[in-house]
């Protein structure tokens, strides 16, 4: 069998700059404050004579969306699903949220460029504009984008009035029938202006790699495009304390690029374990004059793909333990929040992740710099749709004119990411059929490599059996196989690669504290409150439960990893209730909306995170009614074998065995019967020693509030969050895992009451709305700092609870 063998190796950045450089020589400033917006279409909007005074006042990033109401009318889809094997069209609600993003949104926002003179460059970037952004600037138009992820810029130079005020308009159209999942709408992503001399670097003009890197020395390679004549470059290497470690100086440029190569002994190499990151400043020079700089973070590592093998980080064989993530951010939608990226991050790390998948559109620029600071493997995807049609007005529209210049800013824009190691042109794409699906994905993977030689190139595929026969499968780089794990061996032996990689896996179905009965493996399973079972043996029809998954990661080497389908919930795509009110957001993720771990997420726990102990038992132990009835525990960890006991009573040692995959990776007491009391699991060494235990009691009547923060110090910028769990617990203290009680939110002092979610995806209460139900007798509250320094103070009150009270500091 012919094997394709990969060496990848390459140095990543993650670029940013603040405020002025040296002399004034660059300035970059987000447009965040005092933007005016309007929801719908007005003639003449983008004249800089129009009068917006009576538009609303808003901050970008901005969702316009997010607050609602829902309405099952939204976006209402008569769809057969054909990658869920659906061959009749059926009504879907909820499928891209029931919020409204249909429809014309119009910002307008008014800057002023000051010392502004005919030798400065201005160039304007949108990191995501959702979506078909029109930009107009003192009332002529700019140009215009058709993606709604992909960023992209303009240079604005003869269009900017020097010195004085300058009025940017952008407009949005949002179609109907254009998403699968909640798209979100508006500026969600940041709004940048960077002015420059004209002979400067160019925007994202600068790539670094490490064709060489040994115990003693990394030979990194930096190559830099720029505009202008007879210039000069100078390069140094910082290390992460901010020493010099290397520095190179040239004139040698090669049409409009320098290329270095500069030495760094003794290299840190950059690792999920320890994400060690260099600064790269590159200096500009007419003669003496320097004339830009800019600053480049990077990090030091080798990748490699091996037929048999498989990946490869620093000459360690290692496997992704991987999820998926849509761009939604839960309560506040799809604005971009770098606290809200880092805990999601901050949650993952813990569960024993090492890799993200953007899917299935390009990330963040802020989510990238986060993976490279934390550690994650990242797979930076970019299309959901090729030529042909998954929705009306989907990406297909604009595949033929623009899928090559959305991949180059895809690339450009991030390929110096340490935590980028591999791309995917696409998801679950119709063109898998026949040989044209073939060569758009050759097409698309030659642009890749065209752009970044560096990475393989993998595309997410479910009709697995037709890229077989089409040759489609065979021209990746890595093969990425979603779900289907009864084809992956065969997939092995007819595909040349030598590897699989699991690009999506698992679509288990639950929802937060929510358990039934019987206990029985289940697909697309319905009930009359519209929740999905907590016990983790639900799936969807062309979907499985993790522990299938678990068995091809562990047994074969050829198998390199999976991202499952999801780490969190997003809005919108409730399967399987998406034929069905109310139901708006996934009931997949691993954790709930508001960001709070499921069981599920103790069961990847204790596979993924080998440093520390998991004994997570479920379900919660209060079921009046059902007392004498068979209600089964589980128990998720890391341990072998456990004891449970029932109100101190043995119900005997269960092992983990190879009789069944479930068997394998769960200890699963069936036969209990329910009595009101304790339930204790012990767990046991490989010499039957004990070394963890775990209790859960039934709990009486919720009788007060319990706040717990994610932080207890904010930064007082106007943005930073504070994520603040609140239970319903008894007057001993002990979690009412059924309470639904209402609650309101108060905030004073320095910040504001931001959001609110409960993780139940069929609640219809707004986010925004300072009031809320508690979902298995937990929500979390989201409070945003202000601009001044102080004390922010959090009080939640319900009727006949005794109310929980918080304080979260903020400082400049």
């Amino acid at each position: 069998m012919r094997r394709k063998h990969f060496l990848l190796s390459a140095l990543f950045l993650a670029c940013s700059f603040t405020g002025f450089a040296q002399d004034k020589i660059r300035a970059e400033f987000s447009l965040e404050k005092n933007w005016r917006f309007h929801k719908g279409d007005v003639p003449n909007a983008y004249l800089d004579s129009f009068n917006d005074s009576k538009w609303e006042n808003v901050t970008v990033p901005h969702d316009w969306a997010i607050k609602g109401p829902f309405n099952k009318e939204i976006d209402k889809q008569t769809v057969a699903i054909t990658q869920n094997g659906e061959q009749v069209a059926t009504e879907k609600t909820g499928r891209t949220g029931a919020l409204p993003y249909i429809g014309v949104g119009w910002y307008r926002h008014e800057f002023a460029i000051p010392n502004f003179d005919s030798e400065k460059k201005v160039i304007l970037l949108f990191e995501g504009a959702m979506a078909e952004p029109e930009i107009f600037l003192n009332g002529k138009k700019v140009g215009s984008w058709n993606y709604g992820y992909s960023y992209f810029y303009f240079d604005i130079t003869e269009y900017i009035r020097g010195n004085e005020k300058n009025t940017l308009a952008v407009k949005l159209t949002n179609r109907e029938l254009s998403s699968r999942w909640y798209p979100g709408a508006g500026l969600y992503r940041n709004v940048r202006v960077i002015v420059k001399n004209k002979e400067s670097i160019d925007q994202w003009g600068t790539f670094i790699t490490t064709p060489l890197i040994t115990a003693d020395v990394a030979k990194v390679n930096v190559k830099t495009k720029v505009s202008g004549e007879d210039l000069k470059l100078i390069t140094t290497i910082k290390d992460a304390t901010g020493a010099i470690v290397s520095e190179d100086m040239t004139t040698a440029i090669y049409g409009n690029q320098f290329e270095q190569n500069i030495a760094v002994e003794n290299p840190i190499l950059w690792s999920p374990e320890n994400p060690y990151l260099y600064t790269s400043v590159s200096q500009l020079y007419a003669g003496n004059i320097l004339k830009d700089e800019t600053t480049t973070r990077f990090g030091i590592r080798k990748i490699k793909y091996e037929a048999e093998k498989g990946f490869s980080l620093n000459d360690s064989v290692i496997k992704f333990k991987g999820v998926c993530l849509h761009h939604d951010l839960g309560p506040i939608g799809t604005a971009i929040n770098t606290a809200a990226l880092r805990r999601q991050l901050t949650i993952l790390k813990d569960m024993g992740a090492n890799a993200i998948r953007s899917s299935h559109n390009m990330p963040s620029l802020e989510q990238l710099e986060l993976c490279d600071e934390m550690g994650f493997l990242f797979l930076a995807e970019s299309f959901d749709e090729w030529a042909k049609p998954k929705v009306e007005n989907g990406y297909h529209l604009y595949f033929d004119t623009d899928a090559e210049k959305d991949v180059v800013n895809l690339v450009h824009a991030t390929r110096n990411h340490p935590s980028i190691v591999m791309w995917s042109s696409g998801n679950e794409v119709p063109d898998q059929w026949g040989s044209d699906g073939a060569k758009r994905a050759k097409w698309l993977q030659d642009i890749f490599h065209r752009e970044d030689p560096t990475r393989p190139v993998t595309v997410g595929m479910d009709q697995v059996q037709a890229t077989m026969e089409s040759g489609f499968g065979a021209l990746l780089d890595v093969p990425g196989l979603n779900y289907r794990v009864n084809l992956y061996e065969e997939a092995y032996e007819k595909f040349p690669q030598g590897m699989i990689l699991g690009s999506e896996t698992a679509s288990t179905v639950s929802s937060r504290g929510i358990y039934k009965f019987p206990v029985v493996e289940a697909k697309m399973k319905q009930y009359d409150d519209h929740q999905c079972s907590s016990y983790d043996l639900e799936a969807c029809s062309w979907s499985n439960i993790p522990d299938l998954d678990f068995v091809l990661q562990d047994d074969k080497p050829w198998v390199i990893g999976e991202f499952v389908w999801t780490g969190f919930d997003y809005l919108g795509e409730p399967t399987p209730y998406d034929d069905v009110w109310p139901a708006r957001s996934s009931y997949f993720g691993i954790n709930d909306l508001a960001g709070l771990p499921k069981d599920r997420y103790y069961l990847y726990r204790s596979r993924w995170n080998l440093k520390d102990d998991t004994l997570h038992m479920l379900p919660h132990w209060n079921w009046e009614g059902r007392e004498g009835e068979i209600t089964p525990v589980f128990v998720y960890t890391n341990h072998d074998s456990a004891e449970l006991f029932v109100n101190g009573k043995s119900m005997g040692i269960q092992k983990k065995n190879r009789s069944s995959p479930t068997n394998r990776y769960r200890l699963m007491w069936m036969d209990v019967k329910y009595e009101p009391g304790t339930i204790k699991v012990v767990a046991y060494d490989a010499n039957g020693n004990p070394v963890a235990e775990n209790e859960t009691h039934t709990a009486g009547k919720p009788y007060q509030l319990v706040l717990e923060t994610d932080r207890t110090q904010l930064d007082a910028d106007g943005k930073d969050l504070a994520f603040v769990t609140v239970y319903a617990v008894d007057k001993n203290g002990i979690l009412c895992p059924t309470a639904t009680n209402q609650l309101k939110f108060n905030v004073k002092g320095a910040g504001t009451y931001r959001a609110a979610a409960n993780g139940d995806a069929t609640s219809l209460e707004m986010f925004h709305l300072p009031t809320m139900k508690l979902f298995s007798g937990k929500l979390v509250v989201l409070v945003q700092s202000a601009e001044n320094a102080g004390e922010i103070e959090l009080t939640v009150s319900g009727k006949g609870l005794k109310t929980g009270k918080i304080n979260i500091a903020t400082k400049n």
